[in-house]
């Protein structure tokens, strides 16, 4: 199922506002070194400055301009979520697909492997591994993906196999059609739709993940701009809030600047697939 323009306009309001701040932050993670006032890990003032010009939402520990950081971080921690999701899905679907299609011994063989995958917990899973091999980016976006196309093989395997009873697929069979042309041509269409919306909240669990671990230490290492250590970095300063004074009540804002950046994108995604699935649903207003 595309979604063409026509349903674009006549989507619900929620849809349009979370369309409208993905691609906001589709902008801002493109155009960062046009938009952001000064450079990533530039070091432009004195250290904790507050909300005032030319540093609108103040400094950290090391006297960076926050906004840019923010901005920066839009195309480290998005572009990476979207880079792991890509992945995830390349892997996971194609293997679900495969293994539906195939049935028999690979079917049996990928599904036990995936279970045992499943089997672990996913962050207990990926702060080993990242331990052992380093955290780099390459790493971190192997691992996730790894790890998250586990769910995407699960769910891709189901949906081909309620496809694969029906009458044209048999009928592709019976024609001679190879094993790709039948999932090239009669189940990757037919199975779109969920794989659709599948893919935007396995971004929003990704891209919540990679803060996690940016939290942890174990996601990306600074100096890169990362919502989830900037939390990490500056939720010291809630300490030194003042709320009797405008401009030291803003250190115990800075911690939710980040934090507010993943939460709004989150909610975002959502609404949108949330529209993705009314709409292949079938159901009416």
């Amino acid at each position: 199922m595309a979604l063409s323009l026509s349903a674009m306009r006549s989507a619900p309001f929620s849809a349009k506002l979370g369309m409208s701040l993905i691609l906001l932050y589709a902008v801002l993670a493109i155009f960062a070194p046009l938009i952001a006032p000064y450079a990533e890990q530039e070091v432009v003032g004195p250290t904790y400055q507050p909300w005032v010009a030319p540093y609108y939402l103040g400094t950290d520990a090391l006297g960076r301009d926050v906004l840019s950081r923010l901005i920066y971080g839009a195309r480290n921690t998005v572009g990476i979520a979207l880079m792991a999701t890509g992945l995830a899905f390349l892997i996971g679907s194609t293997l679900g697909l495969v293994a539906a299609t195939m049935g028999g011994w690979v079917d049996t063989a990928l599904s036990r492997l995936v279970d045992v995958l499943m089997a672990i917990p996913s962050l207990i899973f990926a702060l080993l591994i990242l331990t052992i091999t380093g955290t780099s980016v390459v790493a971190l976006i192997l691992v996730i993906a790894v790890l998250d196309s586990t769910r995407v093989f699960r769910l891709s395997r189901a949906v081909a196999q309620g496809i694969l009873t029906l009458d044209y697929i048999e009928v592709a069979r019976m024609r001679g059609e190879g094993l790709g042309w039948i999932v090239r041509r009669e189940i990757l269409p037919n199975a779109a739709a969920p794989l659709i919306a599948e893919f935007g909240l396995r971004f929003c669990f990704v891209f919540l993940f990679i803060a996690a671990l940016s939290f942890l230490g174990l996601g990306l290492q600074p100096p890169t701009a990362d919502w989830g250590s900037m939390v990490r970095e500056s939720a010291r300063l809630i300490s030194f809030a003042n709320f009797s004074s405008w401009q030291t009540a803003t250190f115990g804002l800075a911690p939710l600047l980040p934090a507010a950046a993943i939460a709004i994108l989150t909610v975002s995604v959502n609404l949108v697939v949330d529209w993705v699935l009314h709409l292949s649903s079938g159901l009416k207003d």
